[in-house]
């Protein structure tokens, strides 16, 4: 019922729209065009980021709101215009309508060769379905069209344009009649300047990756018949001109090259009128949910001359975590999402105090460090960057929803809980099925995953190659400490015992490395090991810390943060697990040494123990020691 009273509206409007003069129509629709951009927060902003990706890099931003500006009163005027113009004679179009280079398309016609016409949302793009018929009527002509939602106006719409002799074709009824009009030698017309979906082609449009319909390109390709393009431009009030190209299409190209040819084409049109084009389709829709584009049945082409690096960027902000663990812990999936598409500009949003450590990852573009303040300092810092596309939320927490959501960043990713999954609009399930435990890199990969990103073959860190024993003095790194607390502590006493066992076999030299926190635990070390220590315990930057383990040979170590940044830098990791579960929260690789002894109530988690510290009591300091020399031997 609604659907009807929808269309006597939308037949009312038409009935007034034909029986007023052009003109009038034209300053109307202006006018109407104004008060949508004032009104229209949504597609203002759209427009604009439309015109902001095409034109950025040579217009100001002043420039671009004027042209926005100017886009919704032309808009306006050639709606409204089209109301009129489609239920006009033919004849009477033409008197408003200059036309040129028709004759490229008749040529093709005459010798045989059917036509996939490119059409574009370019001024009165109505104007093909009221003249084709009249231009070339000697063949059969017809068009490819997307159905309405509201059936009444649907059938209207379809009697309006086949009432010239246009025959059109529904998109879901497949496209074997379209086929057989073209091997008749008859034309179609195929409007081929939007978002296609999941079914595109992903290549450059204005420099930046598009979904771009792959239709005219297969029609082409299945009738050989000739690509020409048509574009209507506003020339003054109610004065347009129809332009026709030459034939574009080359023989033997494939149909992503062709594609891409269409793309250009378009892109020339729209350059000599910007203010023409439909700028409030969102022609750059990051798709839902795989925006990530490794899994992609058509795939993404770029012709040879053009490199990842040419593209535009499609912008990705990704919220590390707080903690050093757990933020190493996501490198793989990181990794994976840089990788998941060519044009993918990876930003990281951290903590300032563990913001070095991704600097060593190349496959991050740019990182922002974050104060420890409130929501808002955090927000202005995000506001100042260039627009993001997406933001990838690796904590859980409720504040960082927050601060993306507040920052305007259009699609947020994450998983939900802690009361914040009306700010995450693309959630990622956790499993249901009872499993075995799962590392934590795994968790971040699954949010990966649920983006696009190709996960089965994440690389691990390589590790760094020992020499024989005999021949060299060893630097080995000793972090006794642990931020989350003692319940994660081996006894300092068996680490100094087991350090000098070490060094009585290996002559190693020892750097003992940890926080401000772990100060008393290090001046309890360090005598005992002697001469062959360091200790830099406290003493040591992010960066300064990662410089000296890249000294290291071997790291022995608790469950901690510089544990899994050891082996993110490719340094052999023996580590002393009690109250943690290393199946959870091991370090990355395959070639780590992970003592533990499980007694009945391990892995509790706790940050202190409450009973007898039996799980680490009950590793000892000979076998810490026979662990590293074993490693070291290899």
């Amino acid at each position: 019922m609604l659907d009807f009273v929808v269309y006597l509206l939308y037949r009312a409007g038409s009935a007034v729209a034909a029986a007023l003069p052009l003109s009038f129509l034209f300053g109307f629709g202006e006018f109407l065009g104004v008060c949508a951009w004032i009104f229209s927060g949504k597609y203002r902003r759209l427009a604009t980021r439309n015109l902001e990706i095409a034109f950025g890099n040579k217009k100001s931003p002043g420039e671009l709101r004027q042209l926005a500006r100017r886009h919704f009163r032309r808009l306006g005027a050639n709606l409204l215009c089209s109301a009129k113009l489609t239920q006009m004679p033919p004849d009477k179009i033409l008197e408003h309508v200059e036309v040129e280079n028709i004759e490229s398309m008749a040529r093709e016609f005459r010798a045989g060769v059917p036509v996939v016409l490119v059409l574009s949302h370019l001024g009165t793009w109505e104007l093909f379905a009221q003249l084709m018929p009249k231009f070339v009527g000697f063949v059969r002509n017809s068009s490819v069209y997307q159905g309405l939602g509201n059936r009444f106006i649907d059938q209207h719409v379809r009697r309006t344009r086949s009432r010239t002799g246009l025959e059109l074709f529904d998109r879901h009824d497949g496209f074997e009649p379209v086929i057989e009009l073209l091997r008749s030698g008859g034309g179609v017309g195929v409007l081929s300047d939007q978002h296609a979906g999941d079914h595109g082609v992903w290549t450059p449009f204005f420099g930046r990756l598009a979904s771009s319909s792959p239709l005219p390109a297969l029609l082409a390709k299945r009738t050989r018949a000739a690509l020409i393009a048509a574009g209507v431009y506003t020339t003054g009030r109610t004065r347009w001109r129809l332009v026709f190209t030459e034939r574009f299409d080359e023989a033997g190209a494939s149909i992503a090259v062709l594609t891409l040819k269409i793309n250009q084409v378009i892109e020339q049109q729209i350059r000599h009128a910007p203010e023409d084009w439909f700028w409030v389709h969102n022609r750059w829709k990051t798709p839902d949910p795989n925006f990530l584009l490794a899994h992609y049945k058509r795939g993404i082409y770029l012709p040879p001359k053009i490199s990842a690096g040419d593209l535009k960027p499609f912008r990705i902000l990704i919220r590390s975590s707080n903690w050093l663990g757990d933020a190493v812990m996501s490198v793989p999936a990181v990794r994976a999402i840089k990788h998941g598409r060519p044009d993918a500009h990876v930003t990281i949003a951290v903590l300032e105090k563990i913001a070095a450590m991704w600097k060593v990852i190349p496959e991050v573009d740019a990182i922002i460090p974050l104060p420890e303040g409130s929501v808002v300092q955090v927000v202005r810092l995000l506001k100042q960057q260039s627009p993001f596309d997406v933001a990838i939320l690796f904590p859980n927490s409720l504040r960082v929803a927050l601060e993306t959501w507040f920052s305007r960043i259009p699609r947020r990713v994450g998983y939900r809980g802690h009361w914040r999954s009306w700010l995450v609009d693309q959630t990622v399930r956790e499993p249901r099925k009872a499993r075995p435990p799962e590392h934590h890199s795994l968790r971040f990969l699954r949010i990966a995953r649920e983006c696009g990103a190709e996960t089965s073959n994440t690389e691990l860190p390589k590790l760094n190659q020992t020499s024989n024993l005999k021949h060299q003095t060893l630097t080995l790194g000793l972090c006794p400490g642990a931020e989350y607390g003692r319940a994660k502590r081996w006894l300092p006493e068996r680490f100094a015992e087991a350090a000098a066992k070490i060094t009585a076999q290996s002559s190693a030299q020892w750097i003992l490395l940890g926080t401000k926190k772990d100060t008393a635990i290090g001046e309890e070390i360090a005598p005992a090991i002697g001469d062959h220590c360091v200790n830099r315990i406290g003493q040591t930057t992010l960066e300064e810390l990662i410089a000296e383990l890249r000294q290291c040979s071997l790291l022995l170590t608790n469950d901690t943060g510089t544990m899994h940044l050891a082996a993110l830098l490719g340094v052999r990791v023996v580590a002393v697990f009690g109250s943690t579960e290393p199946r959870l929260t091991g370090p990355l690789g395959n070639e780590h040494v992970i003592l533990r002894h499980h007694v009945e109530c391990s892995p509790c988690f706790l940050r202190e123990c409450p009973i007898d510290f039996r799980c680490m009591k009950a590793v000892t300091a000979d076998e810490v020691a026979d662990a590293v020399l074993s490693m070291l031997a290899r």
